[in-house]
């Protein structure tokens, strides 16, 4: 059998961590900020991780 290959866009979206949870970013950053208060703005630039339910959806993208 070949070997796997990773899927790109899901690697350049998630981040594996050390203890190997997946890191990703918010979503509903990008564009109408105007109507969104400073304290929301700042928590969406943190990243977070992956639900416990993507997780293994996840996984099988990036071997």
């Amino acid at each position: 059998m070949p070997k796997m290959k990773t899927h790109r866009g899901a690697a350049k979206r998630f981040k594996k961590t050390g203890r190997g949870k997946f890191k990703r970013q918010r979503a509903f950053g990008s564009h109408l900020l105007t109507k969104k208060s400073a304290r929301r703005k700042r928590r969406l630039r943190r990243s977070t991780l992956v639900s416990a339910s993507d997780y293994k959806r996840i996984d099988e993208l990036l071997p």
